[in-house]
């Protein structure tokens, strides 16, 4: 008799406990979804690339934009990639949810399933797009390089001038900028970094003389810094193989062509492929990025 209500009373604990455990599970579910039971668009962005994407302590910008808080963290993001993701988000009905991550691991956390989509000044090139799908650009940057001001070469007007001088060039890691490092004849390979604002000091403290970048990158840089000269090179003497890194796309896992396509339809639906509307947009994020940036 004693051994029957033991059990019994045993069953009645391991049904409770699991019951709770149950119930546990369905809260954290609940928890994680949207309070209004939208679906989330998951981007991933450095958070440290302006203008295109970077962190800040407020919820708004000088000109009362709305940032958009980091997930897991207690910092906000903007910029123009957020900005773009802001307007696709609510033309698709979804809520926007950034997670930052490093450079050098964007595409492994995409692949991880950490988040669905990249939207980070990431340019489309041909071994990009064996890995993953692609919308149109959402944006068209050139080119340029950084030097120092005031020094050596900053009369520099195309890659001749730089050609056998023995200049130390930099980029940003895992970037489609590294290949064209090797076009600066007899130039010295200096290092390269995980971010452009490391790039940026490296030309502030002499440690490179010259940094390949896009131009907008390299704008968002001269405004809180007074070291740095941007030279767009003559368009006869310049790089060749860099039409690649123009196009800025957004990029989803390479078998969700769904939700690439769902994206390319928003960009069509809100007229995303015209390049006035981008510029415009760049012109006034470059003037809200936190002196930090």
């Amino acid at each position: 008799m004693r051994k029957r209500t033991f059990a019994a009373l045993a069953l009645i604990g391991v049904m409770v406990v699991s019951t709770l455990a149950g119930c546990g599970a369905s809260a954290s579910k609940t928890a994680d979804a949207p309070a209004d039971g939208k679906k989330v668009l998951r981007v991933g962005m450095e958070c440290a690339y302006a203008p295109f994407n970077w962190t800040q302590d407020a919820d708004t910008t000088p000109d009362g934009s709305k940032a958009v808080k980091i997930f897991g963290s207690d910092y906000y993001a903007y910029g123009y990639d957020v900005a773009v993701a802001q307007k696709l988000a609510e033309q698709m009905g979804m809520e926007l949810e950034v997670h930052k991550v490093e450079w050098s691991s964007i595409g492994i956390s995409l692949d991880a399933g950490d988040y669905d989509a990249i939207i980070a000044g990431m340019g489309k090139t041909k071994e990009r797009e064996a890995s993953y799908s692609f919308t149109d650009p959402y944006y068209y940057r050139d080119n340029c390089i950084v030097v120092k001001k005031g020094g050596q070469y900053e009369g520099v007007k195309g890659l001749s001038d730089l050609a056998g001088t023995g200049c130390k060039v930099t980029t940003q890691l895992g970037t489609g900028w590294i290949p064209l490092l090797d076009q600066i004849e007899g130039a010295e390979q200096s290092g390269n970094f995980e971010t452009t604002s490391e790039c940026f000091m490296a030309i502030s403290n002499g440690s490179a003389d010259v940094c390949i970048v896009d131009l907008p990158t390299a704008q968002s840089a001269a405004l809180t810094n007074d070291d740095l000269t941007i030279i767009q090179l003559d368009e006869s003497d310049s790089f060749t193989g860099d039409d690649e890194m123009v196009n800025v796309c957004i990029a989803t896992r390479k078998d969700d062509t769904a939700l690439r396509d769902q994206i390319q339809e928003a960009m069509n639906a809100i007229g995303w492929n015209d390049k006035a509307k981008m510029d415009e947009l760049m012109s006034t994020v470059l003037t809200q990025q936190p002196a930090a940036n």
